[in-house]
């Protein structure tokens, strides 16, 4: 019987608190130095235990793991002091701000043998999954470029800028899907809300084998817009997390340039092709409960699956490039070797997720879809 403990009972930790109850066996700690915070959730939940000294929590050794749904300027330090106290971690995205510092506590969290695991919590959304499905299985062909739009009006951060706040989202994505991490980053953006704090960011990324991404992230947007975009070289494919019923469409769609020639000499002759649009089958599930649902289980086993420290290390990496180059107004910044031999290297023990066990693979849902058209 597990005892976790949510630190920060704020915007987003309830949701924690909601989670990890609905787990068979869970015994959950919510804390927080706001009394009216714990006394509501205390309503909500009665099955909780409720504190405010985190001290407390973590010299007590019925406490297992620490979630950690605070602001993004406090995370390096709780962080920190979890794993010093022996305790598993799992924190809010992004893990800090600053590269050293995200390395730091991975080598803590190595030197203490926990479990440090980060809540990139779309690398958990089934439409996500799904077109990594149909990248694994080449599905799409190589990809050329990726885009991705995340707007709204709103909520707005005092501690963080956009991309800290939205863009990590799609660079965690990118990240994941292309299995690497850029070589180089640009930005640019307006501080149009607060002085100093970009609300809106227009986001470049080349990775290796020269695939781009582009990223508009903002705040200051009258539509809540959640899209990807990916161009492979046989299939295009695209995800809309505000389509409910259907969020991933696949276009077997595509141009290819080919060499011609005539009496007036060589030319490329542009070749395009619109064969058929699928929107395969998903399964619904709340990426949230599969995310701590995976947590507990790399307590059990020690092996994350996906998102932990190391894949952290490298989001915080780009993140903060990204950040220099919104300061220098755009110039593009060049990412350091290391950290991608870091995070990189055969993407450690991919387990798959626990799902339910009808779920299919995406080739098998893209020849559904084409069935139902016939």
């Amino acid at each position: 019987m597990p005892g976790i403990a949510v630190v920060g009972c704020g915007y987003w930790g309830p949701n924690h608190v909601r989670t990890f109850c609905g787990m068979p066996d869970c015994r959950v700690t919510a804390v927080d130095v706001d009394g009216t915070r714990l006394a509501r959730l205390l309503q909500m939940f009665p099955s909780i235990r409720i504190e405010s000294s985190l001290e407390r929590v973590l010299e007590d050794s019925a406490i297992d793991a620490v979630v950690i749904a605070t602001p993004t300027q406090t995370h390096f330090e709780l962080v920190r002091r979890a794993l010093v106290a022996g305790k598993h971690v799992l924190c809010e995205k992004p893990l800090c701000t600053d590269t050293a510092a995200a390395r730091q506590l991975v080598e803590l969290a190595i030197e203490r043998r926990r479990v440090l695991m980060v809540g990139h919590i779309f690398l958990f959304n089934p439409g996500i999954e799904t077109l990594k499905e149909l990248l694994q299985q080449g599905e799409l062909g190589e990809v050329r470029y990726c885009s991705a739009t995340r707007t709204n009006l709103g909520p707005v951060r005092s501690d963080v800028n956009v991309a800290y706040d939205l863009a990590a989202h799609d660079v965690a994505i990118f990240n994941w899907l292309l299995d690497a991490i850029p070589e180089d980053v640009s930005g640019q953006g307006g501080a149009w809300l607060q002085q100093g704090i970009e609300d809106v960011a227009f986001i470049q990324m080349r990775y290796p084998g020269g695939c781009l991404a582009h990223i508009h992230a903002s705040w200051l947007n009258p539509t809540k817009v959640r899209q990807i975009t990916i161009v492979g070289s046989q299939r295009m494919a695209t995800w809309d997390d505000m389509n409910l019923s259907s969020p991933v469409t696949v276009y077997d769609r595509g141009a290819v340039a080919t060499k011609s020639s005539s009496n007036s000499g060589e030319f490329h002759k542009v070749q395009m092709w619109d064969i058929d649009v699928c929107r395969p089958e998903i399964m619904a599930g709340e990426p949230l409960r599969v995310q701590n649902n995976a947590f507990l289980k790399a307590i059990q086993t020690g092996s994350v699956d996906r998102s932990d420290g190391r894949f952290a290390l490298g989001v915080v990496h780009v993140l903060q490039a990204v950040t220099e180059s919104l300061a220098l107004g755009g110039v593009p910044i060049r990412l350091d070797d290391s950290v991608a031999a870091d995070v990189v290297p055969e993407r450690r023990s991919r387990q798959p997720v626990d799902r339910p066990p009808s779920r299919v693979s995406a080739r098998d849902m893209l020849e559904v879809g084409n069935q139902r058209r016939n």
